[in-house]
């Protein structure tokens, strides 16, 4: 099973024409895919109608889905000061939650942004960067 970041989620979900999801689903192969509420969260605040929301809702509905565990937040925060002890910074805390479960899991982590690369410094995160869209996310 593959984790999608709200990264590569969003690439996918901006491009009208379907091709950064023909791009997606061929790097997927038959590999099974989940999201976390995460990334269920960030894609629900960025609705532009309740039209929208109700469709990203529907989408969600029907992936599988995955959650935070209690020892998930502590991990999350750790992975956090780890990083700030050695100097790095995460833009979004968000990210450490998505990567610690992602690790809990044993997933490996389908994404576009480099705080994953930087989390993967000091934790054993399986990850794979893509960039579907020809601009960068970050």
């Amino acid at each position: 099973m593959m984790l999608i970041d709200t990264t590569v989620l969003v690439d996918v979900l901006r491009d009208a024409s379907g091709a950064n999801a023909e791009r997606l689903l061929t790097i997927l192969g038959s590999e099974e895919v989940a999201f976390t509420r995460f990334t269920e969260l960030e894609v629900l605040v960025g609705a532009r109608d309740q039209a929208e929301w109700d469709s990203i809702q529907g989408y969600f509905a029907s992936k599988a889905m995955l959650d935070s565990t209690a020892e998930s937040w502590s991990g999350s925060a750790r992975i956090y000061f780890d990083l700030r002890r050695t100097g790095r910074t995460i833009r979004k805390i968000i990210d450490c939650c998505i990567a610690q479960i992602a690790i809990e899991r044993d997933l490996t982590l389908l994404h576009n942004d480099r705080d994953f690369e930087t989390i993967a410094t000091v934790r054993p995160l399986k990850h794979r960067r893509v960039q579907l869209a020809p601009s960068a996310q970050g």
